[in-house]
């Protein structure tokens, strides 16, 4: 089972604004963006407007949001994307003056009802991104199917580096024989295989049916099926006592609103001397506090009702909340860009094959944005990604 690809929500000719309302803001944006352009560095990185009146009726009316679809319509292209959409996040507090910035959100819609992350959204948002096709996510991963960032540390080869992520953040939370291993996040296995490997006993909650099937047939295939039980559960109805608790990527999918549940169910279900290892993508914390609450290009098309935390409202979630204190991190950002772009050239050198899988040429354009969008935000120092060590103060 997969979900179909070719999304009907996709942006087209036919529905790019018009009116008298339309007309004004366009003209807004188009000063704005003619402004911007020319305050920035982006002499190697020109982008070419194919068809301007519509980039800028669909930047007046939904901001960035407008700008991504422009992109997918091809209302406009750029040679190296990646390094266009890196200028644009190393700047990105300045690219619309502050007082407008101040009026954000009376002009820019908010997150939609239906991608609040509760339980019984959850599962929905979840779907929409993981359970594409896993054999779409087959064409672009390494062997292992991680999908979160590698930690390169002097090797080259993107399939050590993701083990080296795995077994960097097990050696942190103390994994080895016997250890008793909850795994919010199951991803497609990997880390959950490498900890039973190691002689621990895991049990792995995932909301993606797609990955429950592919991670139980690798783990069965890796010979620890009586080690590890892979369950659809949502990370609120954990239960039990564990020595270590590990997720990876997965706070970011969270939702504002419900870390403090998330953080309290971490110190619920830790044992007495136990370890929480978590890998998180990081974003400013100003410009955390400046965002939560609005509705993204990436939310509508890529990860409905994600945000990410800042490195900050983790530790003052976890002060405030729980008993467990961050005690060790690494960050390690640039692994990422160089991560994602590893992704982006896989994905481009298999368009083909992601085709004849049922997606569409929108798809292909929104999938690479969504590459290049992210590799920018950390190429460009805008978010980081680390590896968090909590545990209890003695």
């Amino acid at each position: 089972m997969t979900i179909t690809p070719t999304r009907a929500a996709w942006p087209s000719l036919e529905d790019v604004p018009g009116g008298a309302r339309t007309a004004v803001s366009a003209r807004v944006a188009r000063g704005l963006f003619r402004s911007a352009m020319s305050r920035l560095p982006l002499e190697p990185y020109a982008i070419t407007l194919h068809r301007p009146d519509e980039v800028y009726a669909r930047l007046g009316r939904d901001g960035l949001i407008g700008f991504g679809e422009s992109y997918l319509t091809g209302a406009w292209d750029a040679e190296d994307l990646t390094g266009f959409l890196t200028v644009l996040a190393s700047n990105v507090a300045d690219l619309v003056p502050r007082p407008l910035q101040r009026m954000r959100r009376l002009v820019l819609p908010g997150t939609p009802r239906d991608h609040r992350t509760t339980k019984d959204h959850t599962r929905e948002l979840i779907a929409h991104h993981y359970d594409l096709s896993n054999d779409l996510f087959r064409l672009f991963l390494d062997e292992s199917l991680t999908y979160s960032s590698a930690l390169f540390d002097g090797t080259t080869d993107l399939h050590e580096a993701q083990l080296r992520k795995i077994d960097r953040l097990l050696d942190a939370a103390a994994v080895g024989p016997g250890t008793r291993v909850l795994e919010i996040g199951t991803g497609w296995g990997e880390l959950a295989i490498r900890a039973a490997a190691r002689g621990a006993t895991v049990r792995s909650l995932t909301l993606s049916v797609e990955q429950q099937a592919l991670a139980r047939e690798r783990i069965a295939a890796a010979g620890y099926a009586d080690r590890v039980q892979v369950d659809l559960c949502d990370y609120r109805d954990a239960t039990g006592s564990y020595d270590a608790v590990l997720s990876v990527e997965m706070v970011e999918a969270v939702g504002y609103e419900y870390w403090p549940t998330y953080f309290r169910t971490l110190d619920r279900v830790l044992a007495p001397g136990g370890r929480v290892g978590l890998q998180a993508i990081l974003m400013p914390h100003q410009r955390m506090l400046a965002t939560r609450g609005s509705y993204t290009w990436i939310n509508k098309y890529v990860f409905p009702g994600g945000f990410l935390p800042s490195a900050r409202a983790i530790d003052e979630i976890a002060s405030r909340e729980t008993t467990l204190r961050v005690v060790d991190r690494l960050a390690f950002g640039a692994d990422y860009a160089e991560t994602l772009r590893r992704w982006d050239e896989a994905f481009l050198a298999r368009r083909d094959e992601v085709l004849a899988l049922g997606f569409d040429e929108t798809f292909l354009r929104m999938w690479h944005f969504y590459l290049c969008y992210s590799r920018a935000g950390f190429a460009s120092g805008y978010l980081d990604v680390q590896q968090l060590t909590l545990a209890r103060e003695d």
